[in-house]
């Protein structure tokens, strides 16, 4: 029988763990309990994953159009203080899966979003301690509007901007925080595409069942 690839196997895949727990230990929580709150719990999932030295399995790697933009994005966040962060997941590119999560994509998003976890049930890095992963938005996206059921979900915006319910504008390094069931909808900036690293906190049964598939509500 074929021993499990386990976490320490793969080097790359360690780093974007640890770089991920240090950006959610130095991320300021701009005076938010809550937020901090979250930031603690993330941290310390991703702790439980690297000391269990997690299964690790690589599905078939895929793109999709928008990963066109990927090369941009990427090089736009190295000019940002998390440049690290960004090297460690430009590293582990080649072995990313990206998808989008709907049985039938809303029409014009296909090319425009997909998304590519890194950490939980799905994996590569299995586990249903945490969700981690990251997604790509092309220029002048509009992801519709949605909510998560049991999941609270953070997300770091790597490169470009974004808007979340014409309530504010999240430039690289910004956190987003949308607690379980909170609708939110999403809007990138003009001529830049978006990258963001999210973060799913939940019970067990919720991770489980989750994908970067949404609940979408009506206003």
């Amino acid at each position: 029988m074929t021993t499990p690839s386990r976490l320490s196997d793969h080097p790359d895949w360690t780093y974007v763990l640890r770089d991920s727990y240090d950006f959610y230990r130095r991320q300021s929580a701009g005076g938010s309990a809550k937020i901090r709150t979250h930031q603690r719990s993330v941290r310390e999932r991703i702790n439980r994953v690297i000391k269990a030295n997690a299964e690790v399995r690589f599905p078939e790697p895929a793109d999709k159009p928008v990963t066109q933009h990927l090369r941009r994005a990427l090089d736009n966040g190295r000019m940002e203080r998390h440049a690290p962060f960004i090297r460690s997941l430009d590293a582990i590119r080649h072995r990313l899966t990206w998808q989008y999560g709907y049985e039938k994509v809303p029409r014009g998003l296909e090319r425009k979003f997909a998304y590519a976890e890194l950490v939980g049930p799905s994996g590569p890095v299995i586990t249903n301690e945490v969700i981690l992963g990251l997604v790509l938005f092309a220029p002048a996206c509009t992801y519709p509007a949605h909510a998560h059921d049991g999941i609270t979900e953070s997300y770091i915006c790597l490169s470009g901007a974004v808007s979340e319910n014409d309530q504010g504008v999240y430039g690289p390094g910004s956190l987003i925080f949308n607690p379980p069931e909170q609708l939110h909808r999403i809007t990138v900036a003009d001529h830049v595409p978006a990258l963001l690293f999210y973060a799913w906190e939940g019970a067990p049964e919720k991770l489980a069942e989750q994908k970067m598939v949404f609940t979408r509500k009506s206003r």
